[in-house]
């Protein structure tokens, strides 16, 4: 039996994916001029990828957010060259980027343990090139934006019973009501499978019409599914309307709503991503109808874009990988969803490697035609070194 568990970032109270932090390099030690002793530099700013970490822990234990280098040591008799000072390492999650306060990325992403980067260099100690004054370190004000890491990130308009689907998956009770926004910061969900292989999947808070444009919490949860490596679409076969003054959407409306509208208009490149589609709520009345009725629309999408308006019809429409209809509130199909994610994800798998392996296959031939080029070389002029001295 496949079992579930689940990481909820409710444990750290209010979710937390952007922290802004101010940094200073340590200022150099002073020199010691009548020896020609040189001060020690300060110390660097790092910020280092580590598991268990949250940028709600950082935020709780620094509360002033101010990260400083050591300062050098000063030149003395004893000591002509100051010791270094000591470097301050910012234990962040990993996901990470470093960014400027306008988004601009300064240094790097940090996507695996103990990958680091340095966001404040220490200032130089004195030396008789500075006049023996040392100098100040770096000061910056950075921001930490995380960017969650999953297999699979669930994409769907609030009510769509993306918490209803992965408390099917995983036996949680997160919070399920019949309005449309429940889920209101991102949590993961882990999959283990009989064979220990484990899935890890994102429920991110609903979207709503006009999120590319930062309406709502749009550019804020956005963002989570650019390091997603597939997209599981989540959509009602009923259809989709978030209040009584705006228009009611079918499931063939969302669907493509959420490509373009949302999607394609954040970052196009979202939309090439492997997807797989859910269709929710099978146990309504007349759901078999609507989902026959949604598998044609998504087998010839261009036979029925006059049912959508015109900046609604997507540059490309997603095939869909697997569409596989459930009900999250009886639990029919959630067995052959988990089946469908697994093989999903395998294929994928199986062709980064293949593609992997393409490329190391292409990098190593190349080699071996500029060495076979180089050796051509070679004895092209050793040959005419020969002939010349021969004649002479």
């Amino acid at each position: 039996m496949v079992h579930i568990s689940r990481i909820c970032f409710r444990k750290y109270g209010n979710f937390v994916d952007n922290l802004r932090l101010y940094v200073r390099g340590g200022t150099g030690g002073m020199a010691l001029p009548r020896l020609g002793g040189h001060g020690g530099n300060g110390g660097n700013v790092w910020v280092v990828a580590t598991n268990n970490m949250t940028l709600k822990r950082i935020k709780d234990k620094y509360p002033l957010k101010r990260f400083v280098g050591g300062s050098g040591a000063n030149s003395s008799v004893r000591a002509l060259k100051g010791e270094k000072g000591k470097d301050e390492e910012i234990l962040a999650p990993i996901g990470i980027t470093v960014t400027s306060d306008d988004g601009r990325i300064l240094e790097g992403e940090l996507n695996a343990e103990g990958d680091r980067v340095l966001v404040a260099k220490g200032g130089s100690g004195g030396t008789p090139c500075s006049s023996f004054e040392p100098k100040k370190g770096q000061v910056k004000h950075i921001r930490l934006d995380l960017k969650l890491i999953a297999d699979l990130g669930l994409v769907g308009f609030p009510n769509a019973g993306k918490s209803s689907l992965l408390t099917a998956l995983s036996n949680a009770t997160p919070q399920i009501a019949s309005y449309a926004f429940t889920t209101l910061r991102p949590e993961i969900g882990k999959v283990a499978y009989p064979d220990y292989k484990q899935i890890s999947i994102a429920d991110l808070p609903g979207l709503i019409e006009g999120a590319h444009l930062n309406r709502g919490m749009g550019h804020k949860f956005l963002k989570h599914v650019e390091r997603t490596k597939q997209l599981l679409f989540v959509v009602d076969v009923g259809g989709f309307q978030l209040a009584s003054k705006t228009p009611r959407r079918s499931a063939f409306e969302a669907v493509q709503l959420l490509t373009k509208k949302e999607l394609e208009l954040y970052k196009e490149e979202l939309v090439s991503k492997p997807s797989l589609l859910v269709v929710n709520k099978m146990d309504l009345p007349e759901a078999d109808q609507m989902l026959e009725e949604l598998k044609e629309q998504l087998q010839n999408p261009e036979e029925f874009t006059n049912l959508l308006p015109d900046d609604m019809i997507p540059k490309n429409f997603i095939t869909f990988r697997h569409v596989v209809p459930i009900s999250a509130l009886t639990g029919f199909g959630v067995d052959h969803l988990k089946s469908c994610i697994r093989l999903s994800l395998d294929e994928y798998a199986a062709m980064e490697t293949g593609a992997t392996h393409q490329k190391k296959l292409q990098a190593l031939r190349q080699q071996s035609h500029e060495c076979f080029r180089n050796e051509d070389k070679v004895s092209l002029s050793s040959g005419v070194g020969g002939t010349r001295r021969a004649t002479s």
